[in-house]
This record gives structure tokens, C-alpha cells and sequence, in this order.
């Protein structure tokens, strides 16, 4: 991993992305959302995690978080590691879900090229932390995440995609517990 794409200071707010191997769109499941909502929250309440804005797109999500302690790459791990157990063995054990076969064996294809892997890889390694510095580049995020539906064609207003902050920034209640920028 690149030097430019670590996080060095833990009192910043950083924009991180993760994305499915091979871009495989397996959030077009809501089940599958929401084990990665409940771990979002989870790390929220258990592990120290600030979330400031995020959104879940069909084969990656964007997030801009802190911490109030836990360093951010271990969080960031932990919730990986875990979406990625949970996201697998719901696809198993999911009787209706038609790629079931075709997932596991994109998952497996590249578990075998990573030895950090026992089995399956579900989330590519990266997380391309970027470290924002100052109003004008947290703004430009905030628009670039919440916009991301929008530009997809999923939604026609950012407030109306459920899996994302966007309504929290418009004084509603989102999925996801956020501490929303002053």
C-alpha cells in the first residue's frame, strides 16, 4: 500500500472507499445492506467510530469517519472482516438467491490469489483513506457520496436513497448513527 494512503492523523476526518472483488454487485440485495448498516452502527457504539457521511452503492461504499479513540485502520479491518464472514454465509444459506453459485465461486477465485485468505476474499484490500483538510475538502466529498445515486440513475434526489447520510444532512433520520459536520 502506497504511503499516500494511510491514516496518519487519528484527529482528522478521512474519506475511505472499499469495494467487492472483482466490483462484483452484491448490494443490489438489501439483506446484504443492511449487514454492513448493522456493522457500520455496531462500530459506532462498540469500537469508537464516528461516521460523518456514507452511502452504499451496488458494489462499493464510501464513508467519511474519525474516531474517538479505536485507530481508524483497525476499525476499518474489523468491520470488513466481519461484513465479509456475515455477507457469505447469508448468500449460503439464502435459498433465493439466484447467484449464489457464481458469487462464492468470484469470492473463492480471489481468495486463492491472497494467502491472507483461508477461503474466500469478499472486500478488496484497499481502503484509499484520504485525510481532509479543511471545510472546502469535506464539502467536495460530502457532495461527491451523496451524489453518487444520483449520478447512477437510482435516485433523482440524494435524500431519497435509504442507504446513504444524505437525509441526515437534510435534518432527517438516516440508517446509519452520524455525526453530521457543523
Amino acid at each position: 500500500m502506497s504511503r499516500n494512503y494511510k491514516f496518519r492523523d487519528q484527529e482528522k476526518p478521512y474519506f475511505i472507499s472499499f469495494a467487492t472483488v472483482y466490483w462484483v454487485d452484491v448490494f443490489t440485495r438489501m439483506k446484504y445492506k443492511d449487514i454492513l448498516v448493522e456493522s457500520m452502527n455496531y462500530c459506532v457504539d462498540k469500537k469508537d467510530l464516528i461516521i460523518y457521511a456514507w452511502v452504499i452503492m451496488s458494489n462499493h461504499a464510501h464513508m467519511i469517519i474519525g474516531t474517538k479513540g479505536e485507530k481508524m485502520e483497525n476499525i476499518i479491518r474489523d468491520l470488513k472482516k466481519f461484513t465479509s464472514k456475515s455477507i457469505i454465509h447469508a448468500i449460503k444459506g439464502d435459498l433465493q438467491e439466484s447467484r449464489k453459485e457464481w458469487l462464492l465461486n468470484m469470492f473463492e477465485k480471489a481468495g486463492k490469489t491472497n494467502g491472507n485468505n483461508r477461503k474466500y476474499q469478499f472486500w478488496q484490500q484497499h481502503n484509499n483513506p484520504i485525510e481532509l483538510d479543511g471545510n472546502e475538502m469535506i464539502q467536495q466529498k460530502l457532495d461527491y457520496l451523496h451524489n453518487n445515486p444520483v449520478k447512477e440513475g437510482i435516485v433523482c434526489d440524494t435524500v431519497d436513497f435509504r442507504y446513504s447520510s444524505a437525509v441526515d444532512y437534510a435534518n432527517g433520520k438516516g440508517l446509519v448513527k452520524v455525526q453530521l459536520f457543523d
